[in-house]
């Protein structure tokens, strides 16, 4: 094989970030994804002029300008802000939580009426301490909204009762007492107009980088290991080493996509379904990520189904409890006697990580690198 000064197993956002940095830096890069195009995660494909998010919404947000500003070198960025809509046994709830949502609930009109509420509801928890996530979110927001708006989503997600989820997982909750409808508090959010993977396709697309798709590491893992100086490594760290310790804990997913012969099907991009009974736990109509651009008589949906992750399955979703990260760790140790392999992203590195949080990671990575 020829010889590269890195190759990057992983053609998502940290493994391409890491390539274009190199390559600016005059680094020869090898770059193999295993799935049949680049991009990972973020991959958005156009299905009657639509921009289909293939693995789930991916919404870009940060408060970090510099991250900001560099993302905003391969793609030209709207003004979408995400502002999803909770569908609880057909009555229709504001997300996040905030005086839409107290409104549509309690019929409260004024931020002292909705704490009010807030507060009487919380008593139900006055002087325990949480033991599980059930009692941490009605000490948090009471029972009303954790029993609609967080119950059924929770343990479809987690594929466990609330009950049997540790308190840890829901340390706050965001509560805000004005009308808004903006999920996130980020200073810069927005969708790349014509999808994310031009993002990727622009970071990867230098004469110093070679891309192949299609391409499992494990089919010559030897041969890959010998074919570089050194190695970036975005896939499953316990997986890269033989599960030898124990498998990590992650959840999957499974998408079902389909065209709707409407123009507007929900009208929101998404909505979530937070009945215990509605086995997905959410609708995503993804040409409401663009404000409506496609075929006007046609839209495309996909729901969301969670899943118990088996090998050989997609890993979303790390289950970062005490017992994961503690064998976390441990891998960690291992990885150190690898000093030519590089591990990244949020399977190589074990944490979720949001869109501006893996392009940070990687950048932080390359500064490494490069002694920068």
């Amino acid at each position: 094989m020829k010889k590269y000064d890195y190759l990057v197993v992983g053609a998502g956002l940290f493994g391409a970030t890491f390539a274009y940095e190199a390559a600016k830096r005059g680094k020869h890069v090898k770059v193999i994804e295993k799935r049949p195009h680049i991009a990972g995660n973020i991959y958005t494909k156009e299905v009657d002029g639509i921009q289909v998010h293939q693995y789930g919404a991916h919404i870009f947000h940060t408060s970090n300008q510099k991250i900001w500003d560099y993302v905003n070198q391969f793609a030209d960025f709207n003004r979408y802000t995400n502002s999803p809509v909770a569908n609880y046994k057909g009555e229709m709830y504001n997300l996040p939580f905030n005086m839409n949502t107290f409104n549509e609930m309690w019929g409260v009109r004024t931020p002292a009426e909705a704490l009010a509420k807030i507060d009487e509801q919380r008593q139900e928890m006055a002087g325990k301490k949480p033991q599980n996530l059930e009692e941490q979110a009605i000490s948090l927001i009471g029972r009303d909204i954790y029993e609609k708006l967080i119950k059924g989503y929770t343990e479809k997600q987690w594929g466990q009762k609330a009950t049997e989820l540790p308190a840890f997982i829901i340390r706050r909750l965001p509560v805000r007492l004005t009308y808004d409808n903006n999920y996130f508090n980020d200073s810069y959010q927005g969708i790349p107009m014509g999808g994310y993977t031009q993002i990727v396709e622009r970071m990867l697309e230098s004469d110093l980088i070679d891309v192949a798709v299609n391409t499992d590491f494990y089919d010559h893992r030897d041969d890959y290991l010998a074919s570089a100086d050194k190695v970036v490594f975005t896939g499953p760290i316990d997986q890269f080493f033989d599960y030898r310790l124990g498998e990590l804990q992650y959840r999957s997913l499974r998408f079902e996509t389909e065209e709707k012969p409407v123009g507007n099907y929900q009208g929101n991009a998404v909505i979530n379904y937070t009945d215990a009974e509605t086995p997905y736990t959410r609708v995503i109509e993804h040409k409401h990520f663009e404000f409506g651009k496609g075929d006007k008589g046609k839209t495309i949906v996909t729901r969301e189904y969670p899943a118990d992750w088996h090998r050989g399955d997609e890993p979303y979703y790390p289950v970062n409890n005490q017992e994961n990260n503690q064998l976390y760790a441990k891998y960690q140790e291992l990885a150190k006697e690898q000093p030519n392999v590089i591990f990244g992203g949020r399977l190589g590195q074990y944490r979720y990580y949001n869109m501006d949080q893996v392009i940070a990671a990687a950048l932080k990575t390359v500064a490494k690198e490069f002694d920068e």
